[in-house]
């Protein structure tokens, strides 16, 4: 059997793709390494323009509803804003969130295939086949990779990269006065290294515990974290998880597709810079990368990501180095009313930072500060 488009990677990107394939009238098959439910390393932070994107087709898993926010510089000078009506974020755990956008593909029409690895990825005009690991084949007439930066479909296309961070993260169990402590608020770490920062986000009964920097510090990622740990007393306690990974961001002229193979998510290269946001990035090109697959208007695709997701990227690597240089001005615009106000409007899907950019004064501040 030659399917319409096979999907590699069974993420939110992935799994979007999925859908919107599926959805759309094609053979939709997703070929995943993994097995659902399964951990994944991700702060789990939802922003409402990812919450837009999922809703119409799962019921969130929320472990948490977010409406406080804590700012600290390297542990000093905390302060405390809070929304209202309304939250900011939606925690969720990644195995729950993944797991419903799994079914919600299945229930499209795309059969998903688990423990299913994938060696290799060869074309011709007419279709791509596929190469796993157990010595079979599969073909196809679009791939859609979503194995992430370092997957065989971004390799396979030639994805380059501008920027690679390493993220650490700990899953902490957290006892009932300590997950009351932190119910409905997180906590933001402007760090020591440049352009790094560290995160609590509350899950119900867990902490996620983290940092990220960039990549080449890992010495001192690791120390600010264990730092970070024991400044707010959760060293006590044993992580059920602890891991890390390299989040890498696309070069401007990076592609996106090669021939019949789109690349989307994280094996695109596609993130936000600054916060290193990458859930909203990957559902949103993964549903363009299916609908484009399914329609066989491949160009589209290109022209959808670069019209839709790269402006909000271009201005988040201008946030990011301007943050880098003057991380305690970023955190005293914080404490004001407009700073608060525009972090608060990006959380909750109202804004984005290439339209904040277009305001003429925060443009001349930024170019000041960069």
């Amino acid at each position: 059997m030659t399917w319409d488009v096979a999907v590699i990677g069974a993420g939110p990107a992935g799994l979007s793709a999925a859908y919107a394939a599926a959805r759309a009238g094609a053979r939709t098959v997703v070929l995943e390494k993994a097995e659902h439910p399964r951990y994944k390393t991700c702060g789990g932070g939802l922003i409402g323009t990812s919450l837009a994107a999922a809703a119409a087709r799962i019921d969130v898993p929320a472990d948490d509803q977010v409406d406080r926010v804590t700012f600290t510089a390297d542990g000093r000078r905390p302060f405390t804003r809070r929304h209202g009506p309304g939250h900011l974020l939606t925690m969720v755990r990644r195995e729950e969130f993944d797991d419903r956008l799994r079914a919600a593909a299945v229930e499209a029409g795309a059969e998903i295939r688990q423990r299913v690895a994938v060696r290799g990825v060869e074309q011709s005009p007419e279709q791509v086949r596929v190469r796993l690991a157990d010595g079979s084949e599969l073909l196809a007439g679009v791939a859609i990779g979503a194995d992430g930066s370092a997957g065989v479909t971004a390799r396979q296309v030639g994805v380059e990269y501008c920027q690679v961070d390493l993220g650490l993260e700990l899953e902490i169990p957290a006892p009932a006065e300590v997950a009351q402590r932190w119910r409905g608020r997180l906590l933001l770490d402007w760090g020591p290294l440049p352009g790094s920062y560290a995160w609590v986000f509350p899950k119900g009964d867990r902490l996620t515990v983290g940092v990220i920097a960039a990549r080449g510090e890992g010495e001192r990622t690791r120390r600010y974290l264990r730092n970070f740990v024991d400044r707010l007393g959760l060293g006590g306690l044993e992580p059920v998880h602890d891991s890390g990974h390299l989040t890498r961001c696309r070069s401007t002229d990076s592609p996106l597709r090669r021939g019949r193979i789109l690349v989307a998510g994280d094996a695109a290269g596609l993130l936000e810079p600054w916060t290193r946001e990458g859930i909203s990035f990957a559902l949103r090109s993964g549903t363009l990368a299916g609908t484009a697959a399914a329609s066989g208007d491949l160009d589209g695709y290109v022209d959808s990501v670069h019209q839709q997701l790269v402006p909000s990227m271009r201005a988040g690597h201008q946030i990011l180095t301007a943050f880098s240089r003057h991380p305690g001005v970023f955190h005293t615009m914080l404490a004001t009313p407009p700073g608060w106000r525009m972090f608060a409007s990006f959380c909750r899907g109202e804004t984005t930072f290439d339209r904040t950019l277009d305001r003429r004064r925060v443009r001349a501040a930024l170019a000041l500060l960069s």
